[in-house]
């Protein structure tokens, strides 16, 4: 059940490549879209010899955020900080013992990344999206079908809806971070969060923001996955 959505965090160093940006969400898009398709480094991985451009880079993209992924959720400061968070919200969120405070402590790390690289350079929005409006969103769609066993059509429809929101500054602001997640657990089928857990948002800000270089680099391999 867990989303990734640091689109950003995976994106920002890429921004003058829209097609391996596009490879680098594409399973977060798909856990948007449509979330019996899953497309796996596997499937990726025969197509880094296609003969279009476009088509390699999707395919190097999504290879590389699998192996991001795997870097960054098994890193020390993540899993410290994902279980710092979760304590936290048990005691913000009395009663509850189960899934969510796990679950939603790993995606604010995710989210709030993203709002540090924004708040430090806000011009990265503009970029990552017009970089997104460089996209034919039939092709990549056309494209994750060649790499999946089950079909999607929710993938074409999604990115222009994903560039007119333009959600990821909601990221900068308290209670607009609030209602955002609560987006996202209705999507997973969890419990709205109350809103007094607002204020609280504030103190995860500030741990992330004091070990956002550590988590964006601390043991970060060389990957052979680049643009």
């Amino acid at each position: 059940m867990v989303e990734r959505l640091n689109y950003l965090s995976h994106a920002y160093l890429y921004l003058d490549h829209p097609y391996f940006v596009a490879g680098l969400a594409i399973p977060d898009w798909l856990s948007m879209a449509d979330r019996k398709v899953r497309v796996r480094s596997q499937a990726a991985e025969p197509w880094l010899a296609s003969e279009d451009p476009r088509i390699r880079q999707i395919a190097c993209g999504i290879m590389r955020h699998h192996e991001d992924d795997r870097w960054f959720h098994q890193s020390r400061l993540f899993v410290e900080l994902n279980l710092q968070f979760a304590l936290q919200l048990r005691t913000e969120l009395p009663g509850d013992d189960g899934f969510r405070p796990s679950f939603l402590g790993h995606i604010l790390i995710e989210l709030l990344l993203d709002a540090e690289l924004i708040h430090e350079d806000p011009a990265r929005v503009d970029q990552y999206y017009n970089c997104l409006g460089h996209l034919s969103p039939e092709f990549v769609e056309k494209t994750v079908n060649a790499m999946v066993p089950r079909q999607t059509d929710r993938l074409q429809p999604l990115l222009p809806r994903f560039i007119a929101e333009r959600f990821l500054p909601d990221y900068l602001d308290n209670e607009r971070l609030w209602f955002r997640l609560n987006q996202i657990m209705n999507r997973v089928g969890l419990p709205r969060l109350p809103e007094s857990l607002v204020p609280w948002l504030g103190e995860a800000r500030r741990s992330v923001a004091s070990a956002r270089s550590s988590l964006l680099s601390s043991g970060l391999p060389q990957s052979k996955f680049n643009p």
